[in-house]
Parts: structure tokens; sequence; C-alpha cells
């Protein structure tokens, strides 16, 4: 894909505009690679769009019509094959509120969450806020850096009659997986066999690299699919979190209304203008810019992959099959991940997660964002080796 054609490159300056990933670190000259949003401009038929909406002037209750559901429609089935119903919808503000909802509608106080960990950290809040307890199903990583689940652990943990859902995150945050049909196939198959309702948060599946594609949940079957309610948005992808919009496709009619009621009570039922606006130019006019947006990724990722091999050669990527987030482990070295995400900030101002914000099981990995102006990227990774490299000696 040629990207000449949008520009990736140009470094924006955002600090003093309300962001929450540039604004939060109090040293206006760190470099923000955590929180999961992009550094880049979205796509230009959205910035139109959105600008056209702006030029009329007026501000007032949203109604979502039906071009929305065509522009989703449409997309999930050029794009992933997917055919979903129009009334499976239930849209919301955003997918943590989404999946917020669903755990709510689905699971009575004290019931048991399945997560596979080290797991996206609002996860755990969603879980506990609703009064549920997490039963963690840690993921196996592999030697060459490679995560997958461990399904003998998931079968005990489905088999236990409090457990009565799972949280899955399809693509996988922080590790980058895209999981296969296959591995989705057995997931399904473990929970329907237990009677355990799945959540999928699918809130990264445009963003897939090489071979690797991503399956919708919904996609596995009738009886997987009305076992479970998926969580969509464009806000990933073309970032545009701030518009605030997600869908919740649930293709059971008695799920679906216990999910509308939880909505309500929660009181997120309502969107604003620009989300549906951007939703639908993402989905209808998006395409050539999403695909130029992951190849800048993708070699954005390879240059990490190739310093970090050179430089720190102890330590090492996790592959990426899917997402903007590269996951590093650093457990060879010996350093725990909140001293070093601590001390990169104080003093090297370079801001990135600590594993440990995703789990327990987190410890050791560190989180970097890489949909940033590849010179930003090359600057942190000099000074995060450097430290590395400091704090050995």
């Amino acid at each position: 894909m040629d990207n000449t054609a949008f520009d990736f490159d140009t470094i924006i300056n955002r600090r003093g505009t309300g962001s929450y990933k540039w604004d939060t670190p109090e040293d206006p000259e760190a470099i923000p690679l955590w929180v999961a949003d992009m550094d880049f401009k979205t796509a230009p038929a959205i910035i139109s769009a959105l600008e056209k909406r702006v030029g009329q002037g007026i501000f007032g209750y949203t109604y979502v019509g039906e071009d929305y559901y065509d522009a989703v429609v449409s997309w999930f089935r050029t794009e992933h094959s997917l055919e979903i119903e129009r009334d499976w919808f239930v849209y919301t503000s955003g997918v943590v509120p989404a999946v917020s909802a669903i755990i709510k509608a689905m699971t009575r106080p004290g019931d048991r969450v399945i997560s596979q960990t080290p797991a996206y950290n609002c996860f755990y809040s969603s879980i506990r806020n609703n009064d549920c307890v997490l039963a963690s199903n840690p993921l196996i990583n592999d030697p060459d850096g490679t995560f997958r689940i461990d399904f003998e652990g998931l079968e005990r943990l489905a088999a236990h009659p409090d457990t009565t859902l799972l949280l899955l995150c399809n693509p996988h945050n922080p590790s980058g997986r895209c999981w296969t049909r296959k591995e989705l196939e057995r997931v399904g198959r473990i929970c329907l066999d237990n009677g355990v309702f799945v959540i999928s948060d699918e809130i990264h599946c445009e963003l897939t690299f090489g071979d690797h594609h991503y399956t919708p949940f919904a996609s596995l079957g009738d009886a997987f699919a009305r076992n479970s309610a998926t969580c969509v948005s464009a806000s990933k992808a073309f970032n545009i979190a701030g518009l605030h919009i997600a869908n919740i496709l649930a293709p059971d009619p008695e799920t679906r209304a216990r999910i509308d009621r939880a909505i309500n009570i929660n009181e997120v039922c309502d969107v604003n203008p620009f989300g549906v606006v951007a939703t639908i130019a993402a989905y209808s006019e998006g395409k050539p810019w999403l695909e130029a947006l992951k190849s800048y990724i993708y070699g954005n990722y390879r240059e990490l992959s190739e310093t970090i091999a050179r430089a720190v050669p102890q330590c090492r990527l996790a592959p990426l099959e899917a997402t903007y987030l590269a996951w590093l482990d650093i457990r060879p070295t010996g350093l725990q991940a909140e001293a070093v995400t601590e001390a990169l900030l104080r003093r090297k101002k370079v801001m990135l997660n600590p594993g440990t914000m995703y789990g327990p099981e987190g410890e050791g990995f560190i989180r970097i964002n890489l949909a940033c102006p590849r010179k930003l990227l090359r600057t942190a990774t000099e000074r995060l080796v450097e430290l590395l490299h400091e704090m050995r000696c």
C-alpha cells in the first residue's frame, strides 16, 4: 500500500488541546506512547463529513438513522464476511460502557467472569463494578514470544458452577494476538457446553497485519452467536474515540432485551451526532486510509523490533498480529515494569504503560503505542534503550 497519499509522518502538536494522552504528563517535553489513541489525523473523508455537519450549526439530540446501520452492516459484510441483521444492534457511547452493561445484564453479584490475562485494564473495573469476581485464565507465553490460550485452564474455569461469563478480547490487547477461527471455535464450544455467555470485545478488529485475519465471534455459527454479544466500534481503527459511539451486536432477542435494559439503567443509551457522522464516513469511504495506516504502523513495529533485537537482544517483542500496541518483554533484564516506566518518564521523558497495569501476569512487560509518527517512535525507542542499559549497569 502506497502511504504517500496520506501523511502519517507530520508531528502534530496535541499539547493544550485537552488530549488525555498528551496533557496528562506534567513534563511538557515528555513523549507519551501510552494510552491507545493515535497521533495521526483521522481519514480525510471523516474530517470532511464532520466539517459539513459542523456547518449545519445545530447540535441537538441525535437520531440514529438507517444510513448509520446500513454503513455498519455493509462494512462487516464486505470486509469481514459477517451478515449482521438490523435488529441485532444496541448502540451506546463506547465499548467500555457496552462491556459493563452486558456484564450487568448477564450476571448476578458474586458470579465469576473469565478473562484471558494479561487483559485490558478496564476489564477488571467492569467486572468489579458489577460486583462480580475475576476468574483469571492466564495466557501461555511460548518461547518465540507468541501468546496462546490455556484451553485446559479455560475448561476448568468454565466448569465452575459460579462461572457465568467469559470476557473475550478479539483481537487481544495487550498481547497483539489475532485469534484464529479454530481457537475461537474451541473457546465457543467450551463456553456453550458449560452455560457460559461470551462478551467479545472486537474494538481492534480492523487492525490486523500480514496473513492474520480477524474472525468475528458471531460468524462461528448460530449457536455460538446467540450465546454471545459482540462490541464493535470504528473508534480505535479510525482514531475517533473522543466521539463516543459503539455498537453491541446481540443476535438473541431475549439477550438483547436484557442488554438494552442494562444500557438504560447505566444511562449510556445516547450518542452524539459527530460519532454517527464519523462512523458512516469511516465505513463508507475510509478503507484506503485504513490500509495505508496499517502499512505505516507495521513499519513502525518492524523498526522497533529491529532496534530492540540489535540494542537489547535479551529483550523481545511479542509478534504483532493485531492492534497498534507492542508488548515488550523485559523479564530477562531482571527489572520490574513499573520501575522502568517510572524511571523512563522521570529521566528520559517518555511515558509508557507498565505491564502490571494489565494484571499481575503483565509483570516484566511494557506496552508501547506504535500509532505515532516514526520520528517520535525512533526518539522514544532510543531513550528506552539508553535507560535499560543504564539501569542494568
